[in-house]
């Protein structure tokens, strides 16, 4: 089999997309400095190698792409799928510094890397897929919903920033020396695998399912929603949620695609719908068969009303097919697994 070195495959998607790598045969190796990844997900529960580093410790990586560390002698290395990154958008205001070195520093040193490589070989560089974000759009006009991967980008805070700085660089990287790339726009990841071992496990945890999720599970549980008068139908924040598991095939879909055409290819990655808050508050209690108390709060500055995407290019040209659909399957996953986790 080939090998997928995996930076940051110790997290959220990162180890959701090494099942799906595993799925189509690839033998994933995970680079991941465990700052907020789970080393007992790679090791125990999927079974693969890891490796503690950073993404852009050159040294490591000449021996990960040479073939002289352990995990990747004499075999062949077809990409690299690039998650990691810090990813907490509050923390990014409050320290940009952190971020534009993590993310966009050693970014750029795994460029570097890959290019010292392929000068070696005397190759075209590895092919590399990007964990984008749809934080590059910023806040978008109510014409331009849904949004295409052709939509203006104007990320207002740091980790936006961060993300869109470093698919430029992608893009000129690909012009000038030939990097095969995909820069995949994720929207609102959710849920978790069907299998019920690995799911959505942040510290601290921001997202909306998980959190509804913990209220409804702890007795007198409350959840603060920020924002109750927005211009949506119901006065909350309206967002579009995708699947882990479908967002994961997705990149190995892309991946393929590079290995063989050495393109540059963007995609948005998403359902083309969208839910309020109140609508996934609703799902979630329907599902769990319990309540929660709701704290009213003001609006978190720069939330956009509405967030929802336009799939279609991905469809298209990835043959990429969503297979949960609806909000319902979605936090089902996540229930199923988070109940597990409690045990």
């Amino acid at each position: 089999m080939s090998i997928v070195i995996v930076a940051g495959g110790a997290g959220y998607i990162g180890s959701h997309t090494i099942r799906e790598l595993q799925v189509g045969g690839f033998e994933p190796v995970v680079l991941d400095n465990l700052v907020y990844g789970h080393r007992e997900i790679v090791e125990d529960v999927l079974g693969v190698p890891l490796i503690i580093g950073q993404v852009g410790d050159k040294q490591l990586l000449a021996k990960l792409l040479s073939g002289e560390h352990p995990s990747t002698r004499d075999k062949e290395i077809k990409g690299i799928m690039h998650f990691a990154a810090y990813a907490y958008v509050g923390e990014s205001i409050i320290n940009p510094a952190k971020y534009y070195k993590n993310n966009l520093v050693e970014t750029i040193m795994l460029l570097e890397a890959l290019l010292e490589d392929s000068n070696k070989k005397n190759s075209i560089p590895l092919p590399i897929v990007f964990s984008s974000s749809c934080a590059t759009y910023g806040i978008p006009l109510e014409t331009e919903i849904p949004i295409i991967e052709a939509t203006r980008q104007n990320p207002i805070n740091p980790y936006g920033r961060s993300k869109l700085m470093i698919e430029k660089i992608l893009i000129d990287y690909h012009k000038a020396y030939n990097i095969p790339v995909s820069i995949l726009r994720y929207f609102n990841a959710a849920g978790a695998h069907i299998q019920g071992d690995i799911g959505e496990d942040h510290n601290p945890e921001t997202h909306l399912i998980p959190l509804v999720l913990e209220a409804l599970f702890n007795k007198d549980g409350c959840l603060k929603v920020n924002g109750i008068d927005y211009p949506t139908f119901d006065g909350t924040c309206i967002r579009d949620y995708i699947h882990v598991s479908d967002l994961a095939k997705a990149h190995v879909s892309a991946l393929n695609k590079i290995v063989n055409d050495k393109s540059l290819s963007i995609y948005n990655l998403g359902n083309g719908k969208g839910y309020s808050i109140m609508e996934v508050i609703d799902a979630a209690k329907k599902i769990t068969g319990k309540e929660m108390k709701i704290l009213k709060s003001k609006r978190r500055q720069g939330d956009p009303p509405v967030l929802i995407s336009s799939p279609e290019k991905a469809k298209n040209e990835l043959l990429w097919k969503p297979e949960f659909k609806d909000i319902e399957s979605i936090i089902k996953t996540a229930w199923d697994w988070y109940l597990l986790k409690k045990r």
